[in-house]
């Protein structure tokens, strides 16, 4: 029986996760291919961000460990209340993807992680760089009867959600900026991707999408901002597992909250995390730009400015990352 390509890597890379030297005539046996895919499955798995040393009469190694995510150990850092369904992945196009296309076949909670993604989207449609097994890479499905109507704000109350599993994690000192993205240190760590399908006036179908730095590689060049991760905010690596377990299960009691109260009982926690409180920012929204200080957000999860006209709400927009 033939194996496919996706399955081959991911045996693969189980093996090398060890960080031991394994020829390449060894892994062809173990796996039932020939050496010479071997070195092809080695030259995929390079271009998805992984230092694989190659070495003649040594074979093949990970320049690092390697930890791969694990749903049975994921789920171990879930409450026992929730029955949350969570699948596992090697490499597809996009997480949020994958679950799109699984609509009205899932439950609320059903949570899809990837050790890598092809197609990783930002808002605007901008590309996520997704790096081998480098960072958290999940999305979340929940249903909402009260339909778009129920979804103002939602982005903040997962950000706050977002906050506190890392603080659970031993990671503080985190702020969030408007509509959407968890900062440190002045830096992007975190965003959040929310994709809604649904009628008007009836119940719609949410995707949550999170994607978190945990330990890109330092010579990374296709971010177009200042960034951060984890391994640069901890002493001790944060195991990814471990982060997916209590991040999903913040995310499920957040949304459950979310769903029967809205935006306000996290409206006080967000302002406090306020990256840009009372200071001098610019709102782009469409071709205008507005210019004003940023006074946190309204109880709807609108961002209050304080322009020269007094104080305005706005629903959409995005924060311009230099202050005036």
């Amino acid at each position: 029986m033939s194996k496919s390509s996706e399955l081959v890597r991911g045996n693969l890379l189980k093996i090398l996760a060890d960080n031991s030297f394994h020829s390449g005539e060894a892994l062809g046996a173990t796996l039932g291919i020939s050496r010479a895919a071997i070195s092809n499955h080695i030259k995929v798995l390079s271009s998805l961000g992984l230092d694989i040393f190659s070495v003649t009469g040594k074979g093949y190694s990970l320049a690092q460990p390697l930890s791969l995510l694990r749903a049975n150990e994921i789920k171990a850092h879930l409450s026992t209340s929730h029955a949350i369904e969570v699948e596992v992945l090697n490499v597809i196009d996009s997480t949020n993807q994958y679950l799109k296309d699984k609509s009205g076949q899932v439950n609320n909670g059903h949570t899809c992680l990837a050790e890598a993604q092809t197609a990783g989207r930002g808002r605007h449609g901008r590309k996520w760089v997704s790096p081998y097994a480098a960072s958290l890479y999940l999305s979340m499905h929940w249903s909402f009867a009260g339909g778009y109507s129920a979804l103002g704000g939602l982005s903040l109350a997962v950000g706050v959600a977002i906050v506190d599993a890392l603080n659970q994690c031993g990671v503080h000192g985190l702020q969030l900026k408007w509509p959407n993205d968890i900062y440190a240190q002045g830096k992007k760590l975190a965003g959040i991707l929310i994709e809604v399908e649904g009628q008007i006036g009836s119940e719609c179908q949410a995707i949550i999408g999170i994607g978190l730095n945990v330990a890109l590689p330092k010579d990374i060049q296709e971010i177009g901002q200042p960034w951060i991760d984890l391994s640069q905010l901890s002493d001790t690596l944060i195991d990814r597992n471990v982060l997916a377990g209590k991040l999903i299960r913040e995310l499920t009691n957040s949304l459950s909250l979310f769903e029967n109260s809205g935006l306000e009982p996290f409206v006080k926690k967000w302002r406090n995390l306020d990256i840009y409180a009372n200071q001098a920012i610019k709102l782009i929204v469409g071709q205008n730009t507005i210019s004003g200080i940023g006074r946190g957000i309204d109880a709807a999860g609108a961002i209050v400015l304080e322009t020269e006209q007094g104080l305005k709400a706005y629903h959409g927009g995005e924060i311009s990352v230099r202050a005036i």
